[in-house]
C-alpha cells in the first residue's frame, strides 16, 4: 500500500489577516471572519495546509503582547506581521488607497510622495522577511492584491539566499491599467518588476492580463513569443485569467432561515405595489453613485408614470471616512438624494431610500430577494461581487441585472444583464426603464443565464485553479 502523499503547504499573504484580534481579559483573543479567501480555499483544506500571513490590523509594540497575540493567531494558523500605526497608515492610507488605487482604476490627480513610497517598500520588505523566514522547500506561497506588489521580489530574493525553492503566485484583485495610463506612476518599473518574480499572476479579466502584458513589453522590453507568458531577464512568468466568484450555497442556506423568510414576507408586504431597485456599494469613486443618482432622477423625469411606482434602496456601505475626498463625496451623494425625494416624493410615497451604513448580512440578503433590478453603475471595478450575490438570491423572482460595463464583472454577464455607459445619463435612464418594464419571460431567460455562470465559477472554484495552476510551476 502507497504512503500518503503529504499535504502541500500554501502560505497566504495578504495586507490584512482574515482575523479580528481584539484585547480579551488581559490577553488577546482572535476570530476568524467569513468570506473572502476563507471561503475561496475551503474546498483544499483536504490536500493542502494553510498558514496565513499579515497585518493583525492593530498596533502591539510590547514584546510581551506580541507574543500573546502571535499565539492567539497560530490557534488559527496564521501569523502577524507587526507595524506601528505611523508605518501602517503610511503605506495603506498614503500610498496604496491615495497612489496607487486611483492609477488602477484609470483615476487622474494622483499626487506622489517619496515618504509613502518608502513606507510602502518598507511594509514589503517586512513582509517578505517573515514569510521567507518561516517558508520551506516546495511550499506554494499565494499573494494577494496591490498593497504587496513588491513582494514576489523581494520574497524570491530572500528565498534564493536561504536555498529555498518554493513557488509564488500573485493575484490582483483590481483592474489593471492600459500601459499608457500606468506610465504616470512615477515609480511604474519597479512595481512591475516586483510582480515579475511570481511564477503566476492571476488577473479576473482578459483585459487586465493583456494590459499588464502590453505594460511589461512597452516600459520594460519583455519578450512575449509565446501567449500568456512573459519572458523577462531570466524568468518566464505565466499570467492567466482567474474568475473569482462567491459562495452561492451560503445564500441558499441565508434565504431559508424561518427569520429570513419571515423578513422576506414583511418587505414583500410593504412594497407589493412597488419596483424595487436595489443598489449595494461601498462609498467610493470607483462605483459611479453621483452617475447612479443623476441616472435615476432622468429615469423620473422622463417616466411620470412610474410615480409612486418605483422605488430605488440605495445602501452606500462607509469607507476610508477620515479621507477627505471621500467625506466631500458623501455630502454631494446626501444632497443629491435630497434633491431627488425633494422633487419626485408625493405624499404616498418617496422614490429613493438612501442609507450610508452597513447592512446585516441576513438583512442584506433578504432586500436582495424582494428586489426587481440590482442597479450597479462602477466607473471601474475589478469584479464587483454584488452582482453576483444578487443573482444568487433571485431564484423566484428573476430580478434584472442592470450593470456597467466597466464593471469586471460585465465582461462576463453581457448575456444575462442590462449594459449601459455609466456617465452617460440618458442610458442608464433607459436601461432603468427597460429593466422595470421587461416582461416575465425575458426576465426568466436572462437569469438563468446569469444563475449558470455564478454557480459555475464560484468562489472555492477559483481558489482551486490557481493553486492547480500554480502547483505545477513547482
Amino acid at each position: 500500500m502507497a504512503p500518503e502523499q503529504e499535504p502541500r503547504r500554501l502560505i497566504i499573504v495578504s495586507n490584512r489577516l482574515p482575523l479580528s484580534v481584539k484585547r480579551d481579559d488581559g490577553g488577546f483573543k482572535s476570530s476568524l471572519s467569513s468570506g473572502g479567501l476563507v471561503t475561496s480555499l475551503s474546498g483544499l483544506t483536504k490536500s493542502t495546509q494553510f498558514s496565513w500571513f499579515g497585518w493583525p490590523g492593530i498596533e502591539v509594540n510590547d514584546p510581551n503582547d506580541r507574543e500573546k497575540v502571535s499565539k492567539s493567531l497560530a490557534e488559527h494558523n496564521a501569523v502577524g506581521i507587526f507595524l506601528d500605526n505611523a508605518l501602517a497608515n503610511a503605506h495603506y492610507n498614503n500610498f496604496s488607497n491615495s497612489i496607487l488605487w486611483p492609477i488602477l482604476h484609470y483615476q487622474s490627480g494622483m499626487t506622489f510622495d517619496d515618504g509613502p513610497w518608502q513606507a510602502y517598500q518598507k511594509v514589503n520588505e517586512l513582509f517578505a522577511d517573515a514569510v521567507a523566514k518561516e517558508a520551506r522547500k516546495g511550499d506554494i506561497i499565494w499573494v494577494h492584491d496591490y498593497h504587496l506588489m513588491l513582494l514576489p521580489k523581494l520574497l524570491r530574493e530572500r528565498l534564493v539566499n536561504k536555498g529555498k525553492s518554493c513557488a509564488i503566485g500573485f493575484s490582483l484583485h483590481t483592474p489593471f491599467p492600459a500601459s499608457d495610463f500606468w506610465r504616470a506612476l512615477p515609480v511604474r518599473n519597479a512595481m512591475i518588476e516586483g510582480l515579475l518574480s511570481s511564477d503566476l499572476i492571476g488577473f479576473h479579466t482578459d483585459e487586465y492580463k493583456q494590459n499588464f502584458i502590453g505594460t511589461c513589453v512597452n516600459l520594460l522590453g519583455a519578450q512575449t513569443g509565446v501567449p500568456n507568458k512573459i519572458q523577462y531577464k531570466n524568468r518566464l512568468v505565466e499570467a492567466g485569467t482567474f474568475v473569482v466568484g462567491i459562495d452561492p450555497q451560503k445564500f441558499d442556506d441565508t434565504l431559508n432561515k424561518p427569520e429570513v423568510q419571515t423578513r422576506i414576507k414583511e418587505l414583500e408586504e410593504r412594497y407589493k405595489d412597488v419596483h424595487v431597485i436595489i443598489g449595494v456599494d461601498r462609498l467610493d469613486y470607483i462605483k459611479g453613485l453621483t452617475h447612479k443618482l443623476k441616472g435615476y432622477d432622468r429615469f423620473l423625469d422622463d417616466h411620470p408614470e412610474m410615480k409612486n411606482k418605483v422605488l430605488l434602496i440605495q445602501v452606500a456601505v462607509p469607507s476610508r471616512e477620515d479621507v477627505k475626498e471621500y467625506q466631500d463625496l458623501e455630502t454631494e451623494l446626501s444632497t443629491i438624494a435630497g434633491k431627488i425625494n425633494g422633487k419626485h416624493a408625493t405624499p404616498d410615497a418617496s422614490p429613493l431610500l438612501y442609507m450610508h451604513r452597513s447592512i446585516p448580512f441576513e438583512e442584506l440578503t433578504a432586500m436582495y430577494s424582494i428586489a426587481d433590478v440590482c442597479l450597479l453603475t462602477s466607473s471601474r471595478d475589478g469584479m464587483n461581487l454584488v452582482s453576483f450575490e444578487y443573482v444568487a438570491c433571485q431564484a423566484k423572482r428573476h430580478g434584472v441585472l442592470v450593470l456597467s460595463e466597466f464593471a469586471g464583472a460585465s465582461v462576463f454577464m453581457k448575456g444575462g444583464s442590462v449594459n449601459f455607459h455609466p456617465a452617460n445619463t440618458s442610458e442608464l435612464a433607459q436601461s432603468i426603464h427597460k429593466a422595470v418594464t421587461m416582461n416575465g419571460k425575458e426576465r426568466k431567460e436572462r437569469y438563468e443565464k446569469l444563475s449558470e455562470f455564478i454557480n459555475t465559477n464560484t468562489s472555492a472554484e477559483w481558489g482551486k485553479k490557481f493553486i492547480d495552476s500554480l502547483s505545477r510551476r513547482l
